[in-house]
């Protein structure tokens, strides 16, 4: 979870980004999918890419 957080956070300061916000969506997926939905690492990890992937459509949508 503190890793994803951290590549969120680096990923959205270096593409001039919030890197804070897109860091506690990361911290709340993984919290949503470990503690509410009782899921493992592997569903933590596929949010995780769902939320990366996410968040490039919703900035290439945003930039054009």
């Amino acid at each position: 979870m503190v890793v994803c957080a951290v590549f969120f956070y680096r990923a959205g300061v270096f593409d001039d980004g919030p890197g804070l916000l897109w860091a506690a969506l990361s911290v709340l997926i993984s919290l949503a999918v470990w503690q509410w939905l009782g899921w493992g690492l592997l569903a933590m990890i596929l949010a995780q890419v769902v939320l990366f992937v996410g968040i490039g459509v919703f900035r290439t949508i945003r930039k054009s």
